[in-house]
């Protein structure tokens, strides 16, 4: 009796533990977004209707500022994404220090509101871990919830950057903690319904405001077809990350690793607008009107977004995989619908493919199928219509690029390189 006595006060100051973390990730996710998209819409309009050449010096701006912010005021302490979560749960005594959050928070902010090919996802999943690690600190729970804390953290950071408490609650268990037990469903339940109650009070929508139409069982074997592709854009991204984080990290020069791959960046942008930034405004204005794009045009954004994305990160830019690989496997869905239409005239609906294509590149790239399951879904207003569709590609991409690459890239040296 004295037992149970004790789990239920522990399992109770869990749940107040993890809801403080809940609300204080929320915030702070919510503040960083909605600045970042603001930013970055007002600076690629003004520039995309005055004077395009300035995209070839935007991303040097906001990476230098961030080459200058890490060693001045952040003492020259890196940022190294998701493996320093990792780190700090592998060894029960490290902790992730307080200026990750700014850091990474920052650092997200600038990388994208300057035309840095990432995302914020990974600085704000960092930042949010970060939370949940300081609060474990302050001793509001039991010292063995650390793990707990801070995938509280991490759920309400991804629920909240895509309107999804259920693929925040699923990242969480299948990228960070990596197993799931009855502690972890408390912390990151609590964080899960305190993300919901969120998006539902500030009206969160859906990324996407297409609707889906229906789909066919015929297209089924097209699908599969797609899914192996999109394991093999993710494994083309996984290699580019590390291969340009070794290259740049070879570079001594700082002023030389920042604007080769910064300067880079810039010209792809200046050339494929689509490519600034996180490229969700890109996505969007292609997938409303796909009769307007080519498919050479397809084809270059689709090698060149995990390229101006591995860019960015060697140079020093903060971000990870999401938007990219989610980007990169909605261009190559809609590029494969377009090819399949025009040489078998078939009547494949391209936003379906679209979709296909994001969860199958981002679940390889992840390392994470559920999440890319549902997080796809969430993507559009009713994007459960494609369960099925989606489910095949999230699993058949990660199983096919496992085949490919081994399994230690994926779980480590894909990480490290953020």
């Amino acid at each position: 009796m004295k037992r149970k006595k004790i789990a239920f006060h522990n399992f109770f100051k869990l749940i107040i533990a993890s809801a403080l973390v809940s609300i204080c990730s929320l915030i702070l996710v919510f503040a960083t977004q909605q600045l970042t998209e603001h930013v970055e819409h007002l600076i690629f309009e003004k520039v995309y209707t005055t004077q395009k050449l300035v995209f070839i010096f935007l991303p040097t701006i906001g990476i230098t500022t961030i080459y200058f912010l890490r060693k001045f005021l952040f003492k020259g302490r890196k940022n190294k994404g998701i493996t320093e979560i990792y780190k700090t749960l592998d060894q029960r005594k490290d902790h992730l220090p307080a200026f990750k959050v700014p850091s990474h928070l920052i650092n997200g902010f600038l990388t994208v509101a300057s035309g840095g090919s990432t995302g914020i996802e990974v600085s704000s999943v960092v930042a949010t871990a970060t939370v949940g690690n300081l609060v474990h600190t302050k001793h509001f729970s039991a010292n063995m919830y650390k793990k707990e804390l801070i995938c509280a953290g991490v759920t309400a950071a991804v629920a909240l950057l895509f309107a999804s408490p259920l693929a925040g609650f699923l990242f969480a268990m299948e990228v960070i903690a990596r197993k799931t037990n009855k502690s972890l469903f408390i912390s990151c339940g609590t964080s899960a319904i305190l993300a919901w109650t969120f998006i539902l009070i500030f009206n969160y929508q859906p990324l996407l405001p297409f609707r889906i139409d229906n789909w066919n069982v015929y297209a089924l074997p097209f699908f599969l077809l797609l899914s192996l592709m999109g394991g093999l854009l993710s494994v083309y991204f996984t290699l580019l990350v590390i291969r340009m984080k070794k290259l740049f990290g070879n570079i001594n020069n700082n002023f030389l690793r920042v604007n080769i791959g910064a300067i880079s960046v810039g010209v792809f942008i200046f050339l494929f607008p689509a490519l600034y930034g996180d490229s969700y405004h890109g996505l969007k204005d292609i997938l409303g009107g796909t009769g307007r794009i080519t498919i050479l045009s397809l084809s270059v954004l689709i090698l060149l977004k995990p390229l101006a994305a591995s860019l960015t990160l060697g140079a020093g830019g903060d971000g990870g995989v999401f938007a990219p690989s989610i980007v990169a496997g909605a261009f190559l869905g809609l590029l494969f619908a377009q090819i399949c239409n025009l040489l078998f005239g078939l009547q494949l609906v391209p936003l379906n493919f679209a979709l296909v294509g994001a969860a199958a590149t981002l679940s390889a790239s992840i390392y994470a199928p559920l999440t890319a399951l549902v997080l796809v879904c969430s993507l559009v207003p009713n994007g459960y219509q494609l369960f099925v569709p989606i489910l095949v590609g999230s699993f058949t991409a990660k199983y096919f690029a496992k085949t490919i690459l081994p399994y230690n890239v994926y779980t480590y040296d894909f990480y490290v390189a953020k």
